[in-house]
């Protein structure tokens, strides 16, 4: 339905309009193909090493942009916790980057309180959700091939039953 452009929209119109089109950007987020390399951009860990996300080259990646204000992203946890210790002696690598706007504390207690067992980096600047596209919701996850090229990005939370195929696909490769 397009809009009578002499005729204002109600509302609720714009409101449907627009959701419409971002929903039909965020999808189109989860396509594969397109690939990109990852961004050679450096990461501060909550125990103070810093590493960059090129340095993964030769493994598998998930990086997970996350907040703990974001119910899906709490939600979504455990299966990434689950998903790291089910392939991580195989040769995938998780970071956990939580968002700006995420208070460092918060973080820090809900990482030790969960006891995630990967990385997990602080994007203090939002410099490395711009690199990545930029990230603007969470949880937005990528996966990264051992070329480091980025080869599956999901907004929302993934069916982990296709990411665990797709982990599986990349490291037999």
């Amino acid at each position: 339905m397009t809009p009578d452009l002499a005729t204002p929209l109600s509302r609720r119109q714009l409101l449907l309009t627009t959701a419409t089109a971002g929903l039909g950007w965020a999808l189109a987020g989860c396509s594969e193909g397109g690939q990109a390399s990852v961004p050679d951009v450096s990461f501060t860990q909550l125990d103070g090493s810093q590493h960059r996300f090129t340095d993964f080259k030769g493994k598998v990646a998930l990086i997970n942009f996350w907040a703990t204000s974001c119910t899906t992203c709490v939600k979504e946890m455990p299966e990434i916790v689950a998903t790291h210790q089910r392939y991580k002696g195989q040769g995938l690598e998780t970071v956990a980057v939580a968002m700006q706007y995420d208070p460092p504390a918060y973080v820090m207690q809900f990482a030790q309180s969960r006891e995630l067992p990967f990385r997990v980096a602080m994007d203090h600047t939002g410099e490395i959700a711009n690199a990545f596209g930029p990230v603007q919701l969470t949880p937005t996850t990528f996966v990264v091939d051992k070329n480091g090229q980025v080869v599956k990005r999901y907004i929302g939370e993934p069916d982990f039953k296709a990411l665990h195929a797709l982990i599986e696909k990349l490291l037999a490769a």
